[in-house]
């Protein structure tokens, strides 16, 4: 059986090298090419490659980010990642058995990450074990400033500056902007971590607010305020999070002004 590849780079001569290079190795099929992150996502749900050569940096959704939105249903392919990172990113990769090819490189190089990704693959499991805690030592390596919505058989992007709230729903979260709301496959905790830069805070369980989007806090009662937003909603707090808003108007204290 062949092992199924994919070159995801948006330099038509990178994927051409790719190309050439996996010409001299037996048992390869190039199932096909993306030229930008948002195809390769299409195109990894749809052809479920066995090996992902995957570019790093990519002007629309980089090769990060092609990995959070892969559908996680059936087993991840294993992904050699194409970067001029810097030596910080590359010893990430190491740590996670993950590979890398560092641009420049030579066949040598090349056939080393092919090799081991072979290797990989012979043990399924590992593939998908190695690839959260990669992007979990990554993500603080790439600011997070928008957000990837998928709809339908569209992906598009919201800058994270023009959410005004988020709300937990089900196993799902929910973005809201002044024209519209969104649904994203991610945890509310998983959220407040990656926008903890952003000024985002919780609260409540279930709710956090853009810090920069306020324009009222109004005292209800027993700790619990009414946080009125820029375009006019108002979203309620509870006590377990009035300290976060304390904290916002005097962070010194975190008492009232």
């Amino acid at each position: 059986m062949k092992t199924r590849v994919l070159i995801v780079d948006d330099e038509p001569i990178a994927r051409r090298g790719i190309r050439r290079y996996l010409a001299e190795h037996d048992g390869i099929e190039v199932v096909g090419e993306a030229a930008n992150g948002i195809s390769a996502v299409e195109l990894i749900n749809e052809l479920h490659p066995d090996i992902v050569f995957l570019d790093v940096q990519m002007p629309d959704l980089d090769g990060f980010g092609v990995i959070e939105n892969v559908e996680t249903t059936g087993p991840s392919p294993v992904y050699i990642f194409v970067t001029a990172h810097d030596a910080h990113a590359i010893r990430a990769f190491e740590v996670h058995a993950v590979d890398y090819l560092l641009k420049p490189y030579d066949k040598e190089r090349f056939a080393k990450a092919l090799v081991h990704a072979r290797q990989i693959l012979e043990q399924r499991g590992k593939a998908n074990r190695d690839l959260e805690p990669l992007l979990q030592s990554l993500r603080s390596l790439r600011p997070f400033e928008r957000f990837v919505v998928k709809d339908k058989k569209r992906i598009f992007f919201v800058p994270v500056a023009n959410v005004l709230w988020i709300e937990a729903a089900g196993n799902y979260a929910c973005i809201h902007t002044a024209r519209d709301s969104h649904l994203l496959r991610e945890t509310l905790a998983r959220l407040e971590e990656k926008l903890a830069p952003h000024h985002f805070i919780r609260v409540r369980k279930s709710a956090m607010v853009n810090g920069d989007c306020i324009s009222e806090i109004r005292p209800m009662f027993d700790g619990v305020y009414d946080i009125v937003l820029a375009e006019g909603t108002v979203v309620t707090s509870s006590r377990r999070y009035a300290h976060k808003l304390r904290a916002l108007l005097d962070p010194s204290t975190g008492n009232w002004m």
